[in-house]
This record gives structure tokens, C-alpha cells and sequence, in this order.
């Protein structure tokens, strides 16, 4: 019974694309979660998936120069949410490192989420999924939308004068209507400090 599930799921996992995510729950229709979990240990034995976290399998891309070539953490992350059909936004000091405000690149990386909590471990880092209101997800602005949750971790009276400086550039370059919209969505404590320093005006 067990060889003919492996054979179905090996099927299936060799019929999928290179860089395809795959989770145990995707076979849930074939077998038991035990008989499932040990084809996909099996495959990873084959070096045919490898495992980049509990429950979460990678189809590798193959290159000639550089070998198997892995999905990065943010990538898995954008994966993981499609396949689980829920919205996710990087946050805290993630979200300030991909508008470029912080040089710092997190060991933990923190996406805020429509979906259920998860804290999965990938080699040294850790993805988080955190559950939080409609409201912060529906922020809209490729760059405010970053800019505000990643400020909620900060102590905005601590900023240094170039963190202003880079702060106004930032919002220059958002589309006026979306950082109005956003605006509203923020946190007053955001909002006033944005509209205080930077604004000078009421929105």
C-alpha cells in the first residue's frame, strides 16, 4: 500500500515544475500524513525534492554551473501564501530593509498575514507568518504601505537626521493618492508623526 502511494506522489512531484513548493498536504488525498511524510523523506533521500523547513519541500532547479538552485526565504514565503490562498506584507525591520531605509537584513523575517500564525525554522533564519488586521492589508502603496508597518517598530523620536532625509525621499516618490489612502490606514501614531514632519499639512 505504502509503495503505491510513494508511486503517486513521486508521479505527481516529477510531472511539477522546477521551483515548485511542496507540502505534505498536498497528497492528502493518497494516504495517511505518515505514509505521505515518508515518500517525501524517501524523495529527499533521491535528491529529487529538498527539505527547506518542517513540512515544506522544494523542487530544485537544476543549473549546470551552480547546481541546485533554492527559492530564498521571501520567495518561499510568496509561494507558501499562494498555495494557502492568503495575502501576506513584509513587516518590521524586513520591510524597512526592502525600501532601503535599513541596511539590516533579519535573521527572522516577518510577513503579516490574512491567514493563520506560523513560525517556520529554514537553516539559520526563521519565516513568520502573523496574523493581523484587514485594515494594514489593505495598505496599497508599493512603498508607504512598507514604510508604515516597518516605522511601527521604530522609536520615531530616536530617527537619526539622515533616516528623515531618506524617509522624505521615500514618500516623494509614492504615488500622492496611495500615500493619502495608506495614511488613513496607519496607526495615528504613523500618520501624525508622517504628516507632522514630512506633510505639513492635514491629509
Amino acid at each position: 500500500m505504502e509503495a503505491s502511494i510513494y508511486n503517486q506522489i513521486e508521479s505527481k512531484v516529477k510531472r511539477s515544475k522546477p521551483g515548485k513548493l511542496i507540502l505534505p498536504s498536498d497528497f492528502k488525498d493518497l494516504g495517511t500524513s505518515t505514509a505521505i511524510r515518508k515518500a517525501l523523506s524517501r524523495l529527499v533521500e533521491q535528491k529529487v525534492l529538498v527539505r527547506m523547513g518542517q513540512g515544506i519541500y522544494v523542487i530544485p532547479i537544476k543549473d549546470k554551473v551552480f547546481g541546485d538552485v533554492l527559492p530564498s526565504i521571501e520567495e518561499i514565503a510568496v509561494l507558501l501564501a499562494k498555495k494557502e490562498h492568503v495575502k501576506i506584507m513584509p513587516t518590521g525591520l524586513f520591510a524597512l530593509n526592502k525600501i532601503g531605509l535599513s541596511t539590516q537584513i533579519p535573521m527572522k523575517m516577518v510577513f503579516l498575514t490574512n491567514g493563520t500564525k506560523k513560525n517556520i525554522v529554514i537553516g539559520k533564519n526563521a519565516l513568520v507568518f502573523q496574523p493581523t488586521t484587514t485594515k494594514k492589508l489593505a495598505m496599497i502603496g508599493s512603498i508607504s504601505s512598507l514604510l508604515f508597518v516597518g516605522l511601527e517598530e521604530l522609536d520615531l523620536s530616536q530617527l537619526s537626521e539622515s533616516e528623515m532625509e531618506k524617509i522624505i525621499s521615500l514618500l516623494k516618490k509614492e504615488d500622492p493618492k496611495k500615500l493619502k489612502y495608506d495614511l488613513k490606514l496607519a496607526p495615528a501614531r504613523i500618520s501624525d508623526f508622517v504628516i507632522k514632519n514630512f506633510l505639513k499639512q492635514r491629509v
